[in-house]
């Protein structure tokens, strides 16, 4: 009897702490939209000083779980009751089941459950159920379209609301750390971007992975070969063994189905490329070189500015071991501090350029369909 008071008492609360309806519905549709955006900024962050984009998109989605609740605590009769289904009645739970999974699967891959269905990670049905998400709130708040009113918003307390949910974000993504910590769960060897390390050296030790549609056939190493060109004064085709030259360094690669593995990696260095290659120049002072594009036989490419990309290292090599074709070879980019959909795979051109490259990001969702 006293547990049931104190669970009413808690609901109680609970329903007094609620802001307004239409700040609940506005304030899910925004906090879904930036979990979505702070995501797929993450997926372009691979250095420790970006942490506060993977904290926040965590505070974000413990803001999600409450105001979900607030939400399903007002509509639970409209859900319940068949006496009350509309013909919305199915977008609003096919939108529930994509926010109760992005949320659950979120929670899982944190605590350290790896598993698989089928080619994808936990992570990458994680991403699925959060892009799905912002389509279907967008097409459930057209249903109940109602503009929210400055009055729902400009109460103090409900400014305090939302400071204590992002501040309770904050406080249940340190908490988490803390339970990984002590239980020592699979969850406690992450890294700030929630990738599971893979141990081992040479190419069987970490998964074969690829963006999209990715799927090229094997590439015939005598036939092989690589064009340096762009903005330089002595373009360059060069072969496979040419490439291996030997050069060696240390790299974190950070793939986003969430992994990461650190591996020795040899080749040769995109900067010596580019000196072997007369060096970056421009007829036309107005082009300025500035970028290095590294593109895929299968189209796919990205670019590196140009200080950076001469770091960067073309690898033939991984752990001794001569690069597996699901690897990308004969070569790929190995460019550190960057995540892993950057390391372009079976490279084929080397290219300097003036401008940045927008078309890379479209590149990125069509590149290996036919």
């Amino acid at each position: 009897m006293r547990t049931r008071r104190v669970f009413g008492a808690l609901r109680d609360w609970f329903d007094r702490a609620a802001p307004p309806p239409r700040a609940v519905d506005w304030s899910l549709f925004a906090f879904v939209l930036a979990e979505a955006v702070t995501g797929l900024v993450s997926f372009t962050v691979g250095v420790p000083e970006g942490w506060p984009v993977f904290w926040l998109h965590r505070a974000l989605g413990v803001g999600i779980v409450v105001l979900l609740a607030w939400k399903l605590m007002r509509v639970r009769r409209r859900l319940t009751d068949p006496g009350l289904w509309r013909r919305s009645t199915a977008l609003s739970v096919l939108t529930l089941v994509a926010a109760v999974g992005a949320l659950a699967t979120g929670v899982a891959w944190v605590f350290g459950l790896d598993v698989r269905v089928s080619y994808w990670t936990l992570l990458s049905v994680h991403v699925g159920f959060g892009l799905a998400l912002v389509p279907l709130m967008a097409a459930h708040a057209a249903t109940r379209f109602r503009l929210p009113r400055r009055v729902d918003f400009e109460r103090r307390r409900t400014a305090l609301r939302y400071t204590v949910l992002l501040a309770a974000g904050g406080a249940t993504y340190r908490l988490q750390q803390a339970i990984n910590g002590a239980l020592d769960t699979p969850g406690a060897d992450r890294r700030f971007t929630g990738s599971q390390p893979r141990e081992g050296t040479g190419n069987g030790s970490f998964p074969i992975t690829s963006w999209v549609a990715d799927d090229p056939d094997p590439i015939d190493r005598d036939e092989y070969r690589l064009t340096v060109d762009g903005l330089v004064s002595d373009p360059l085709g060069l072969d496979a063994d040419e490439l291996a030259a030997g050069h060696e360094t240390e790299a974190l690669l950070d793939c986003t189905s969430g992994w990461y593995t650190v591996q020795e990696w040899s080749g040769v260095r995109v900067g010596d490329l580019l000196a072997a290659a007369g060096g970056a120049t421009a007829d036309d002072p107005d082009q300025e070189p500035a970028y290095v594009r590294f593109t895929s036989v299968t189209g796919y490419r990205w670019s590196l500015p140009i200080e950076e990309a001469k770091d960067a290292l073309l690898a033939t090599h991984v752990g001794g071991e001569r690069l597996a074709h699901g690897h990308g070879a004969p070569v790929r980019l190995v460019a550190p501090d960057r995540r892993g959909f950057q390391w372009v795979k079976w490279v084929t051109r080397v290219e300097v350029r003036s401008e940045y490259d927008l078309g890379q990001w479209v590149v990125t969702l069509v590149s290996g369909f036919d």
